[in-house]
């Protein structure tokens, strides 16, 4: 029966799912990860120090981006500019800027006079920069001191890697939210990351910490600016150009991440809307024999759509049944932790202590987040279903040339930088 089918299916993706993300994940760390002991104070040494252009897109940051270019002054490398694109920000961003390229030499700043989006400030900024490595990072991040040098390394010795991307780690947790994010990004994004890697292919780079070989993104004609998220845009452009992109762990950053549920489902609506559109718009290229290793994480992303489309069908019709006093589940594995659901909860736990472990040399006390990621499932697995529920249908009926434009997003800052307000 067809119900059956599919309510089995809801039960045991995400289980073989999360075994793939758990082996592949502690493959990359045994094979790669576990032989560079993350110090801060000892960068990995390099054969030559290239010049890198430091890339901040910037759309009303007014309360954040002068904490963000500071930590980029501080960085530990030798050669870098700062590029920094004001796209028409209507509070002070424009001159916070210009203040600061008047007293520091390396600060170029570029001003929009309409909001003209991500992808086009980024694109302008690329084509203007002095350095053939780019290193683009969000306004309200704080990099690293040595971010730059784990990064360069892998340009330096490996002519075919056309991106790396950095490992965010999540700055405002004093919510529910914030501090299940803490978890999520080490255990869901982190080890995810680390699985695709192995498998050869990654699904995106991180927006708020990515550094590009510019001659990589000259060919792909730099990033679309009609498509919702550029950074999944870009990552699957340059690896259906046979570039390889790396993750690159040591390469930490922190970042601020919306705390309201609200702003979390926007976060994710645009994620799910992005991952959408590469899907509809890359398909053709992407099954081409010459591109075979894009075939697992396509495929991938599309069951992942199945399954959230799937689950709400299932809980639509126990809804249907509960209202109706009849149930077409007899017989079939319960929501509830027993049986099926039973090993899929010990699963996702197995999933969270491994990642939590991998990532504690990064940052001290991560087991303390261990007891609120017990509630992911519940929060965050319903945002996912039903962001692609409502984002599928957007992507595909979305104006192909329609330009992406900034929209400001929540991002917990009144939590991190309240202080700076009064």
């Amino acid at each position: 029966m067809l119900i059956h089918a599919l309510v089995y299916f809801a039960f045991f993706y995400p289980l073989i799912m999360t075994i793939v993300w758990l082996v592949s994940g502690l493959w990359y760390f045994f094979h790669w990860e576990r032989r560079e002991q993350y110090v801060v104070n000892h960068p990995p040494l390099l054969p030559c120090s290239p010049g890198v252009t430091i890339i901040v897109p910037c759309h009303n940051e007014s309360e954040c981006v002068l904490h963000t270019i500071s930590c980029l002054l501080n960085l530990d490398y030798p050669a870098f500019e700062i590029i920094a694109v004001d796209d028409a920000s209507s509070d002070d961003t424009g001159p916070i800027l210009d203040q600061l390229a008047d007293n520091c030499p390396q600060l170029r700043v570029i001003h929009f006079d309409r909001n003209q989006g991500k992808a086009k400030g980024l694109s302008l900024a690329a084509m203007s920069s002095r350095y053939q490595y780019l290193l683009c990072v969000d306004a309200d991040v704080s990099l690293d001191p040595n971010a730059v040098r784990w990064m360069i390394r892998h340009f330096i010795k490996y002519p075919r890697v056309g991106a790396v991307t950095g490992n965010p780690r999540v700055a405002t947790r004093s919510t529910l939210l914030g501090k299940i994010q803490v978890g999520e990004f080490s255990s869901i994004i982190g080890m995810i990351k680390r699985g695709q890697r192995i498998l050869g292919r990654v699904l995106t780079v991180s927006g708020a910490v990515v550094m590009f070989r510019k001659s990589a993104l000259q060919r792909i004609e730099y990033w679309n600016s009609d498509m919702v998220t550029e950074d999944i845009d870009v990552s699957w452009r340059l690896q259906l150009d046979f570039w390889d992109i790396r993750f690159e762990t040591n390469a930490l950053c922190w970042v601020l991440i919306p705390e309201t549920l609200r702003g979390l489902w926007l976060q994710r609506l645009r994620w799910a809307q992005g991952g959408a559109e590469v899907l509809l718009r890359y398909w053709r290229p992407a099954f081409s024999w010459k591109r075979l290793r894009m075939w697992p994480i396509y495929l991938e992303s599309l069951v992942s759509i199945f399954w959230a489309y799937t689950v709400a069908t299932i809980l639509l019709l126990g809804i249907t049944g509960a209202l109706t006093d009849y149930s077409p589940f007899q017989g079939l594995p319960s929501p509830v932790p027993t049986g099926p659901g039973l090993l899929l909860s010990i699963f996702c736990l197995v999933q969270f202590s491994v990642s939590l472990f991998l990532d504690h040399r990064y940052e001290e006390h991560l087991g303390r987040y261990f007891y609120w990621m017990i509630w992911y499932p519940l929060v965050y697995w319903l945002i996912q279903i039903s962001t692609t529920v409502v984002a599928f249908p957007k992507a595909a009926f979305r104006k192909k040339g329609k330009m992406a434009i900034w929209k400001s997003p929540d991002r917990g800052i009144h939590l991190l930088y309240g202080e700076n307000k009064q």
